[in-house]
């Protein structure tokens, strides 16, 4: 597969799945995830948004330590998406009014205009794709290798890194 048919297929994958859980590293040098909500996603543009919440755990970890990693996994669970990137804290009110939904105010008593709202931009610079393919030939494939004594694991679906 050609490096944009890569970038299309994680581009895809972000856009559908939406929540991902996005992992920092605390003062103590300790790892914390929490789920947020996709926003907007660009690969190309090498942009990932969301609006998140200040002050917060995830909001301080990033200024000590930008450098974050993104999981996502389809509801089906036969696919997997990990972003390795560097996160920025962003005031722009022009690009929190573009990315604002109505959904938010349920989070921030003041709207878009409450003083705990901070847009955070994900630059991704590498990704690892994982797709497992059809869940009951992958299952025979096993059950053939178990009894056979063959590896089967090149062949139980799709796997590509990507630079980005």
């Amino acid at each position: 597969m050609s490096k944009q048919g890569q970038m299309d297929k994680i581009q895809a994958l972000v856009k559908d799945v939406k929540y991902t859980m996005i992992t920092t590293r605390t003062s103590d040098d300790h790892l914390h995830s929490c789920p947020m909500n996709t926003t907007e996603t660009s690969i190309g543009a090498k942009e990932i948004w969301f609006i998140g919440h200040t002050p917060s755990e995830t909001v301080e970890n990033i200024k000590k330590h930008p450098e974050v990693n993104l999981a996502y996994a389809t509801q089906d669970n036969k696919d997997y998406l990990s972003i390795a990137g560097k996160a920025e804290l962003v005031d722009d009110k022009d690009k929190l009014d573009e990315l604002w939904s109505t959904i938010y105010n349920a989070y921030f008593e003041h709207g878009k205009e409450d003083p705990k709202v901070q847009l955070i931009k994900v630059v991704p610079h590498g990704a690892e794709y994982w797709a497992n393919g059809n869940s009951f030939a992958n299952v025979f494939k096993i059950s053939a290798a178990a009894v056979t004594d063959t590896a089967v694991g090149d062949s139980l679906g799709e796997n590509f890194s990507i630079t980005l």
